[in-house]
């Protein structure tokens, strides 16, 4: 409307022109402002910090459940299942030993060299399964206290432990050859397996651990079999 117009209108009139277009740039001054203005939300309420607390709250969830799974994971065991593996571990390893001398030696018997094969194969791996099992205990793989045989209520050095061979008997096995390195080898490797039968089977019978006490009664029923085998050989 033109200035013209607006001079034929009554004052009343005037006035009521004028209050609407005050209306109209309020109005338009508040459309203005909610364009050009953000509207600040309290924290709690922001998209984003929505997201990064339910994120977080995530991630320690999952962390705590970790935790307690990894905690409940881990098998119950007792000071047997620990000195078991732990002292038959030194065990296995001289008996490895042991065939690694004897299989070096000439003109030993062929049959009884894939024995001693077997049992250095067939015991290194039980020495990996031993190390394993130790680990997931959380405990450490060497006996760190320097005597051995405390879980069968015994107390010895750990080299002394039923079975083992002397430094001297492995010397002497090293020197052999025919038969005569045969014959010790059987001997002091039957022995060797009988210490060890008797430790297994009281891991077996005292053990908290399932594995451990599978663990013993298959190798006492190996080594058995190793000493039945060893006799019928050589008695050939």
């Amino acid at each position: 409307m033109d200035a013209q117009a607006d001079h034929d209108l009554s004052l009343d009139q005037l006035v009521e022109l004028e209050r609407m277009r005050a209306d109209a740039d309020q109005q338009r001054g508040r459309s203005s402002t909610s364009d050009d203005e953000e509207i600040v939300l309290p924290w709690w309420q922001h998209p984003m910090n929505i997201i990064t607390v339910v994120v977080s709250a995530a991630i320690l969830a999952a962390m705590i459940g970790w935790l307690v799974g990894d905690s409940n994971s881990r098998p119950d065991h007792n000071s047997v299942d620990t000195g078991f593996l732990q002292d038959m571990r030194v065990h296995h390893e001289q008996a490895v030993l042991m065939s690694l001398i004897y299989r070096n030696l000439p003109d030993t018997d062929p049959s009884l060299r894939t024995t001693a094969r077997t049992i250095l194969v067939g015991q290194s791996q039980e020495v990996g399964r031993m190390s394993q099992l130790l680990d997931v205990f959380a405990e450490s793989t060497v006996n760190e206290t320097g005597t051995g045989m405390g879980w069968m209520g015994m107390a010895m050095d750990v080299d002394t432990m039923p079975g083992m061979a002397t430094d001297d008997e492995l010397d002497q096995l090293g020197r052999l050859t025919g038969r005569d390195a045969d014959e010790l080898f059987v001997q002091l490797m039957t022995a060797h397996h009988l210490g060890g039968i008797d430790m297994a089977d009281f891991a077996a019978a005292n053990a908290a651990n399932d594995k451990v006490r599978v663990l013993a009664t298959n190798l006492s029923s190996g080594q058995q079999s190793d000493i039945v085998e060893m006799a019928q050989l050589l008695q050939r």
